[in-house]
């Protein structure tokens, strides 16, 4: 017979499955605009910068509620705030699908971004109430993995529904729209384990804790570099690639962004057995050797080059940023936490968002291409300097021992 225990740890790993799904899925709706925008430039006669600062709007959105409700959930509970979030997500999916203009789509992408926000914090806090017992640090790697397979996901699903689908501005919306309402009806099929509710707070908590401030110090740059290269794919990367290989393949857009997000999340599978900071100077090498890569695909007209770079360096992303908030979350104590996680995300948040609108503003004047290589260029020093950083700190570190 079934006994109770087995019962329970079944509906636990459904709901594991579920709240991964739902993070997941978040991500997916991030990124399906992405192949869309070269194609609501055309319709809607915007430029570059445009674009980039519809894209940075989310993700500053993003921030902003992450850090005022990121425990939430601590006060209400994990399923209350997770179909908040929900529900702000589908009222986005339905400004997309009702969007006539671009102040549509700056709605659209608020609302996405307080919906992330929202959901950030309480998925990730979920996933580690249901992890199942017989796989321990499951729970922090579907937190690391999950964001970069929605993104890679939803990046090629709207470049396919947009290239070879009816209604390509409206399609992938509503595919997503389904899907969350999917899940908001399967968030009531399993228990989510009690939480000690807690006073609301919406005070935000940022700060690290000087016994930190060496090693932040020293993975930040890293963390700008990853960033800061993901929100340059995210807006601008489909154009480049269209641009070099003179295509309108909306397919081909998208997967540009694919490769960069699921090589991301190859590499953290693959690395995830190692020490935190050789993941992260894996990762700042990987990045190196892919922008080595993308910067001759650009100058010489490569698309194919191009993915080959973006593969690279996306294994370099997703490698660098994992080894970085491990690093820095090994040495934290829990009650020092909260706030560095918070700071983690203002910088690389602000690293999606910043940069990338700089970068739209820039090609203006000189043309996408030299654009991303000077781009290139920038993301590669500040690999090199976390590189050198984090070797002086250990360097240091040695000789006080």
């Amino acid at each position: 017979m079934t006994t109770v225990r087995q019962r329970t740890g079944r509906r636990a790993g459904w709901g594991f499955m579920i709240i991964a799904a739902v993070l997941g899925s978040f991500l997916a709706g991030a990124s399906a605009p992405t192949p869309l925008y070269a194609r609501y430039a055309t319709i809607w006669h915007f430029s570059p910068v445009t674009v980039t600062v519809v894209f940075g709007v989310y993700a500053i959105a993003l921030l902003i509620t992450l850090l005022v409700t990121g425990s939430l959930s601590d006060s209400l509970g994990r399923r209350p705030v997770i179909l908040l979030a929900l529900t702000v997500q589908i009222l986005a999916m339905v400004v997309f699908l009702l969007s006539r203009g671009l102040v549509w789509l700056y709605v659209g992408r608020i609302l996405q971004g307080i919906a992330t926000g929202l959901v950030t914090a309480a998925v990730s806090a979920a996933l580690l109430d249901l992890e199942p017992a017989d796989h321990p640090g499951r729970g922090p790697l579907a937190n690391a993995v999950m964001p970069t397979v929605g993104l890679a996901a939803g990046a090629l699903l709207a470049g396919a529904l947009v290239q070879y689908g009816p209604a390509p501005l409206r399609l992938v919306y509503g595919v997503l729209l389904v899907c969350y309402l999917a899940l908001a009806v399967a968030l009531f099929s399993f228990d989510l384990p009690p939480t000690d509710r807690r006073p609301i707070s919406l005070r935000p908590r940022i700060g690290v804790h000087p016994e930190l401030r060496a090693t932040f110090l020293a993975v930040v740059p890293c963390i700008v570099a990853c960033w800061s290269l993901g929100g340059l794919y995210l807006s601008l990367g489909p154009s480049l690639m269209l641009g070099l290989e003179h295509s309108a393949n909306r397919l081909l857009g998208g997967a540009t962004v694919f490769a960069l997000c699921a090589a991301g999340a190859l590499s953290c599978l693959l690395l995830r057995g190692l020490t935190p900071d050789r993941i992260m100077i894996i990762g700042c090498l990987m990045l190196i050797i892919g922008l080595a890569v993308t910067v001759p695909s650009i100058m010489v007209g490569s698309g194919v080059v191009l993915g080959i770079g973006s593969i690279i360096s996306g294994a370099g992303f997703g490698a660098g940023f994992l080894g970085s908030v491990r690093h820095l979350v090994a040495g934290a104590e829990p009650q020092w936490r909260g706030g560095l996680i918070a700071s983690v995300y203002t910088v690389a948040y602000l690293s999606f968002a910043l940069p990338a609108v700089i970068a739209g503003v820039v090609s203006t004047r000189l043309g996408l291409p030299t654009t991303a290589i000077c781009y290139a260029a920038l993301v590669a020093v500040l690999v090199l300097i976390s590189i050198i950083a984090e070797r002086l700190r250990n360097r240091r570190q040695t000789a006080g021992r």
